[in-house]
């Protein structure tokens, strides 16, 4: 059996052995955070190849009634990011969208003034841009991290998690520059059930995770 990751900082330190090449480049590469559970996972990559941690405010948009199955997700400037086909085959309506929507942009807003407080998001034009969260199950807010980074001109955007469904996996090759992921296990389950501690991160860790970054 694939054994789990003991927490969100193991993962973290499985996945920089992967992405050593990008050690000790603080001027060209940087390591972007999808809160709140890709900061615990973040934190250590960054520490370890010494190179700058940021967030890439971005939110699930759950299917109502099933809020962890994502049917989409939206950035900070409201830009929606949907999965037409599961948009479709659950017959969820525009009125539904525009409501979830509205929830997680105000939630999106409220973490970019706590996460954030008086600190200008990082330029990434022209750097490497590693992408990190705790895991992929849909892959819908990691597609839009990636949409809200390709609009700013990175030069190359590297997708970064301790696991995910294989299928999202070969999907996103074709959009990023690498995709680095430690397990890719089948059937995948829940994310979770891959960690021993899977404890929800708190506004509090992500906070104090940023500020010892910087």
């Amino acid at each position: 059996m694939t054994r789990k990751f003991r927490d969100r900082a193991e993962a973290g330190t499985q996945l920089a052995q992967q992405l050593a090449d990008y050690a000790d480049n603080c001027h060209s590469a940087i390591v972007l955070a999808l809160p709140r559970g890709g900061v615990p996972v973040a934190a250590p990559i960054a520490q370890r190849l010494d190179v700058p941690l940021d967030i890439c405010l971005v939110h699930k948009l759950g299917v109502p009634g099933n809020v962890e199955f994502a049917m989409g997700a939206i950035d900070l400037q409201g830009r929606r990011y949907l999965n037409e086909r599961i948009v479709v085959d659950l017959q969820i309506s525009a009125a539904q969208i525009d409501r979830v929507a509205e929830i997680e942009l105000r939630e999106l807003q409220r973490r970019d003034r706590l996460y954030r407080g008086d600190r200008s998001p990082v330029d990434v034009r022209d750097r490497v841009v590693i992408l990190v969260d705790d895991g992929l199950a849909t892959g819908a807010t990691m597609m839009a991290a990636i949409g809200v980074i390709e609009l700013q001109q990175p030069a190359r955007i590297v997708v970064a998690v301790p696991v995910a469904d294989r299928r999202v996996v070969e999907r996103l090759r074709s959009s990023v520059d690498l995709v680095v992921c430690v397990l890719m296990p089948e059937p995948l389950y829940a994310i979770g059930s891959w960690y021993e501690n899977f404890a929800q991160t708190s506004d509090a860790e992500v906070i104090a995770l940023l500020d010892r970054s910087s």
